[in-house]
């Protein structure tokens, strides 16, 4: 409660205008009731009926396919006079070469930033702030894409120009200069946050250091990629039958349909990338550590595979995470945080990709003298995933949470859009979104049991942690063996370490 100037004066007045007397002699006239005659406080919230949750039945965007392959999506939103779409490609920085790490990256920046044959990205620039529009670029593990934004009555203009960067852009030797050097500097300064390392030395740990997810740029690996790669890179993947173009906000379907349609009609079929099946090993167990000198907490990591959505199990894994990890009322939060006061914070997840396994983590911030007991404490919650079934009152919680939270996420024509386009890129059925909330409902705690005791196994978990080793006490080597992590940069061609 938020007391004002005057109740607080009011309240002083009062303490010393009534004698000391009055206050005693009021206390020992007031009767006391024995413990047993103490009433509970009400808490009428708990009968409060609270509905079965509404059919999920998004608004469905429209689908058409070219001739030649090219998949449209459109999702009519008259709520507001914008129109937003994105041209989404398929070919990702996980089938770059491994010399050539970081080109899609590259590639996503400056193919924006160069411009076209005929307007440069600096004068594209004053074009789309005059009309408070944008065309951006970017490079993704799967895919890159081409996006842009305006109002309803600028969407002619506004797409021609993005129509002209994707079929005639112009890398340019300064762009791709820029955006080097703008990733030599995130190269440079990739140590300088522990919790940064911890994640990255925990992904490289799960995938390997040599697979696409896992591996990262360098200094020599930048520099390598050339102009002609970026183009090069441009013709491979910018084929119709390996799009989607998909389109939301204040239009006329029909209309939409037919300028796509004018648009990529002619563009001729190709061949699409094909992604390298990559295979998937569960991490060695142990600890690895990293040192950071100048901290005085650790970050802590327990990783291992995940798994993906198509998993018949996505269901029930999905509620096992939520009894879990799921937020502050979850297991793992409870337990090793509040309870125990071992963890600044305290979170974790079993994820799932949609086309490779995700990565099943628990994450801590801890004091360096706790370090040992967080630890611990984090690898005994992820035993009694195994030994301790949910209860009925935590099942039912995570599921409500779960159902929820995810109306939420598709609560909006563009996120419905966003996401079915997301679907079809990875080969998902269109009812996918509609399945979910059946698959929730039917979990049990069974269902949680047989997951748990299926995918989560402890001897498969490798422990990451990055701190300053001489302030973690007892040591790490209390738990076992420790591997130190060299995370040392490799300095650019021609240069001494420093």
């Amino acid at each position: 409660m938020n007391w004002n100037r005057t109740a607080i004066a009011a309240i002083a007045v009062l303490a010393t205008v009534l004698p000391s007397s009055f206050c005693f002699a009021q206390a020992a006239a007031a009767p006391t009731k024995p413990a047993s005659a103490v009433v509970a406080p009400a808490q009428p919230w708990k009968k409060i009926p609270i509905p079965p949750l509404h059919a999920f039945k998004p608004q469905q965007p429209k689908r058409v396919e070219l001739a030649n392959g090219l998949v449209i999506f459109l999702q009519e939103d008259h709520e507001l006079p914008f129109i937003n779409g994105r041209i989404l490609i398929r070919g990702g920085s996980r089938d770059e070469p491994a010399n050539k790490i970081g080109m899609v990256s590259l590639y996503g920046q400056t193919w924006r930033t160069s411009g076209t044959t005929t307007t440069s990205g600096d004068k594209l620039d004053d074009q789309l702030e005059s009309k408070a529009a944008s065309i951006e670029s970017s490079g993704g593990a799967a895919n890159t894409s081409l996006r842009w934004s305006s109002l309803k009555g600028d969407f002619n203009s506004v797409f021609a120009s993005t129509m002209d960067l994707l079929l005639h852009p112009d890398f340019k030797a300064d762009k791709l200069a820029l955006a080097k050097q703008q990733l030599d500097t995130g190269i440079a300064r990739r140590n300088d946050d522990a919790s940064g390392i911890a994640i990255r030395e925990a992904v490289k740990l799960v995938y390997g250091a040599t697979n696409p997810y896992g591996r990262q740029p360098e200094y020599a690996t930048v520099g390598a990629v050339t102009l002609d790669d970026l183009k090069a890179w441009h013709d491979r993947t910018v084929v119709p039958n390996g799009m989607i173009v998909s389109v939301s906000g204040d239009f006329d379907s029909s209309e939409m349909e037919e300028k796509l349609r004018s648009a990529f009609k002619s563009l001729p079929r190709g061949e699409v990338v094909a992604s390298e099946k990559f295979t998937f090993t569960d991490p060695k167990p142990g600890i690895r550590f990293a040192e950071k000198e100048d901290v005085n907490q650790s970050n802590v990591l327990i990783v291992g595979l995940g798994t993906e959505r198509s998993n018949p199990d996505y269901y029930a894994l999905s509620v096992m995470n939520e009894i879990f990890s799921g937020g502050f009322g979850s297991r793992v939060v409870q337990n090793v945080r509040t309870k125990l006061g071992l963890a600044y914070d305290v979170s974790g997840s079993f994820g799932a990709s949609y086309d490779h396994p995700g990565i099943f983590y628990v994450i801590a911030g801890t004091k360096s003298s706790s370090t040992v007991a967080a630890t611990k404490a984090m690898l005994d919650e992820i035993e009694r995933l195994k030994t301790v079934p949910p209860s009925a009152s935590e099942l039912a919680k995570a599921k409500d949470q779960l159902l929820n939270s995810f109306i939420f996420h598709y609560d909006s024509p563009e996120k419905t859009l966003n996401e079915q386009v997301t679907l079809a890129f990875y080969g998902y059925p269109s009812d996918f979104l509609e399945k979910y909330k059946t698959g929730i409902e039917k979990v049990t705690a069974a269902n949680v049991a047989r997951v748990a005791n299926k995918y989560v196994d402890p001897s498969k978990l490798g422990v990451v942690v990055v701190g300053n080793q001489a302030e973690i006490k007892p040591p790490l080597s209390s738990m076992g063996a420790v591997t130190p992590l060299d995370i040392t940069i490799p300095p650019p061609p021609g240069k001494s370490e420093q």
